[in-house]
């Protein structure tokens, strides 16, 4: 079944590369329109001095805003569980962060941050923050009750409730926002550079995009386009690993997964 997994998409992908290769040389498209699969490999390859630094400015950025946005939205979100006031009086201003587009924000954080990158970084954790918070606290309140009542029964105070019961039940909750908020951050990364539109040495991946649009150069923008699904699959592989790692004993979504 694992190999199954594995070899069927990496076949699928394959056959649909070998399809796009092949229409663009059937149709004779020029590069400029779009640019076989071949001819992109190349210029990854020819390019990579150029894009390598972008890679890094972007893979930088994301990890940063997914860092901050598992502190403040894990606290937050333990904040929230011991106190029902504050989380009546917070959740809705976090819920109108989420909801509000980062693309309309974005020009605003820029001016305010007076840094490009603090305020790329900003916009990123705006965008990934919001499913760590609600799946943690999701989380923390789907207790057993009956384990409640245990804990009560032996005297445990609401901090020794809250370490020994409360956070490892929640653990499955909060690494399934992990896994989103991932994802999240390189999507809200790229879109504030866009919006931005930072060049220089110090620029990401998506003003390499902007670039290569600006100068027809269209297997450049296609092999950014690359390496921005590549940062998202292995971002996504690496927190699946790290789910499996730690559920694999004892929860049964990773129990599942080995049968």
């Amino acid at each position: 079944m694992t190999d199954a997994k594995v070899i069927a998409p990496i076949v699928l992908g394959v056959l649909m590369l070998a399809l796009w290769e092949g229409v663009v040389r059937a149709a004779a498209i020029p590069s400029y329109i779009l640019p076989g699969p071949i001819l992109v490999a190349k210029t990854l390859v020819a390019d990579w001095g150029t894009l390598e630094p972008s890679l890094l400015v972007t893979v930088r950025i994301t990890l940063e805003a997914l860092a901050a946005a598992v502190v403040i939205g894990g606290l937050l979100a333990i904040l929230f569980s011991l106190s029902r006031w504050v989380e009546q009086s917070l959740f809705p201003y976090a819920i109108i962060l989420q909801v509000t587009p980062i693309v309309a924000i974005a020009p605003l954080i820029i001016v305010w941050a007076n840094n490009v990158e603090l305020s790329l970084l900003i916009c990123a954790w705006l965008v990934a923050f919001f499913p760590i918070l609600s799946n943690t606290i999701l989380g923390l309140r789907s207790v057993d009750p009956n384990l409640l009542d245990l804990f009560h029964l032996y005297g445990a105070g609401r901090w020794r409730t809250l370490v020994d019961l409360r956070l490892p039940a929640a653990l499955p909750y909060f690494l399934g926002g992990l896994r989103i908020s991932g994802g999240l951050a390189l999507i809200g990364a790229v879109v504030a550079e866009f919006v931005a539109g930072t060049g220089g040495n110090a620029s990401g991946l998506a003003w390499r995009i902007l670039e290569s649009g600006y100068q027809l150069k269209i297997p450049r923008m296609f092999a950014a386009l690359v390496l921005i699904s590549a940062i998202g699959i292995v971002i996504y592989l690496v927190l699946s690993w790290l789910s499996h790692l730690l559920l694999r004993r004892w929860h049964e979504s990773a129990l599942d997964g080995e049968n």
